[in-house]
């Protein structure tokens, strides 16, 4: 199983004022602090090695998972350090400890879909990078792709064009190449990677059909609290 990228160094500015001294990560959800529940899911998936991407206050996160080793996991964190590197930026830097193809995950989410089935459509692709996508209808938030009959036609992070139906359901694979290109400390945001890589035909779409938990809004923490209160543990899986 690849290895897997969990992208947790925002300032979480939505979320104050419970963000004012603990990250997001670290919000209690259904009685335990959110990364846990991401990563005992992780470990039911089948994945051993996950690089948490820290940044504000992320020294609280390291103190929490470890080396992962308690967890069933390996984990490695790496940290912005002084100056924040967005999510493109925080990823590049992280790049010679990932595998290559690899997952890359949003921090705040919380994906209950099979991790293998989208290795599986990244391999039959042929792309350099593969994109899960929800049928969203501006549901959740701004719908954001154009999917076309199984092909990714467009992807703008914010864009009104009626025929972007669909969201970015927050997991990726991605080809070390694709970031090898960039400086390993300049800022970008990972969304501008993924227009460029779709404008050029190298971006599968792949679709889901569960919807995703968040932890980025208040009504998606309730949302997210209230469906992990009911769902199975996955500490024993």
């Amino acid at each position: 199983m690849y290895t897997l990228a969990l992208l947790a160094g925002g300032l979480a500015t939505r979320m104050a004022p419970w963000t004012h001294d603990r990250p997001k990560a670290l919000l209690d959800v259904a009685h335990r602090p959110f990364v846990l529940h991401q990563l005992a899911y992780l470990r039911a998936q089948g994945i051993r090695h996950v690089v948490l991407c820290i940044g504000h206050l992320g020294d609280q996160i390291r103190q929490v998972v470890g080396d992962g080793q308690a967890l069933g996991l390996r984990i490695d964190c790496i940290s912005d350090g002084a100056r924040l590197l967005g999510t493109g930026g925080a990823l590049r830097q992280a790049l010679p400890l990932l595998g290559d193809p690899f997952y890359v995950q949003y921090g705040d989410t919380y994906l209950p879909i099979d991790y293998a089935a989208v290795a599986r459509a990244f391999t039959r692709s042929g792309k350099a990078a593969l994109m899960t996508l929800l049928e969203n209808g501006n549901r959740w938030d701004q719908s954001n792709a154009w999917l076309d009959d199984g092909v990714l036609r467009a992807y703008r992070k914010a864009a009104a064009d009626p025929r972007m139906r669909h969201i970015d359901y927050g997991l990726s694979v991605l080809t070390r190449e694709v970031l090898e290109t960039r400086p390993p400390d300049e800022p970008f945001d990972l969304s501008d990677l993924y227009t460029e890589l779709t404008q050029a035909g190298r971006m599968a779409g792949h679709e889901v059909f569960e919807r995703f938990y968040e932890i980025g809004s208040p009504q998606g923490l309730r949302d997210t609290d209230a469906y992990l209160r009911a769902r199975p543990s996955q500490d024993t899986a």
